[in-house]
């Protein structure tokens, strides 16, 4: 049986990927600019972090226009909530194992 500590996806090692998860897991959506200010990251940062998830088809990418702005939204695939649940379920296996 492989140790739960090797099964840890690592997408999610990073604060902000893990941030960013951990909200979208729990809100249909979310812009980009509420992401960046509830994460305290600069846009590049963010933009990044976003681009990596996107390859991993763990986020889904809507932009639109509101007015004359852009306004892109992310919103959680099916894949990548199965992907953060797993990391999640493998980390309380770690936990409970340690206590």
């Amino acid at each position: 049986m492989t140790k739960p500590i090797l099964l840890l996806n690592k997408a999610f090692e990073n604060r902000i990927r893990l941030g960013i998860m951990s909200t979208l897991v729990v809100n249909d959506t979310m812009d980009f600019n509420h992401l960046k200010e509830l994460l305290e990251v600069t846009d590049g940062n963010l933009a990044s972090h976003l681009i990596a998830l996107e390859k991993l088809n763990y986020l889904s990418v809507e932009k639109r226009f509101i007015g004359k702005k852009t306004n892109t939204t992310y919103r959680i695939t099916s894949s990548g909530k199965e992907a953060f649940v797993q990391h999640l379920n493998n980390l309380e296996e770690i936990i409970n194992q340690t206590l």
